[in-house]
């Protein structure tokens, strides 16, 4: 898992919507790239509609944020369109990012992690916790405080 002060792992995937992302296309800005175990499960679906809240004003902050679970683009697709997530989603279903990241569990599905990615690609901070409440405090705190 990469620490504070380490280059974040770059990665080029598909997105909910059907688009690739590759993540040096956000330099430039904070990025905001949490993982998640599974779309559409209670924790995911309050971390996600947590930084969806947010959204509006971390991007008057130029913040970036990214989801990414082990999901289909599918899954990712009905998840964003069901809370109208306006962020890109990471469908990692081969798990090359989680793996990437050293997120996935044993069971294939990813831990509960946000990286917050400084503007030149370098890992600022890492918060690992099964509380999906306290990873939206963090991003809170950290940007909007």
């Amino acid at each position: 898992m990469p620490a504070p002060g380490e280059p974040a792992p770059e990665f080029d995937a598909p997105t909910h919507d059907g688009n690739h992302l590759k993540l040096s296309s956000l330099r430039g800005h904070p990025v905001v790239l949490y993982f998640y175990p599974a779309a559409d499960t209670p924790g995911c679906t309050l971390e996600s509609k947590g930084l969806r809240d947010l959204y509006p004003q971390l991007k008057a902050k130029n913040v970036e944020v990214v989801g990414v679970s082990t999901d289909t683009v599918d899954a990712q697709c009905d998840f964003a369109e069901k809370y109208g997530l306006p962020f890109p989603l990471v469908a990692d279903h081969a798990k090359t990012v989680g793996n990437a990241y050293g997120v996935v569990k044993p069971g294939g599905r990813a831990k509960r992690v946000t990286f917050f990615v400084g503007p030149d690609g370098i890992v600022t901070d890492v918060l690992e916790s099964s509380d999906a409440s306290a990873h939206v405090a963090k991003v809170r705190a950290k940007f909007l405080a």
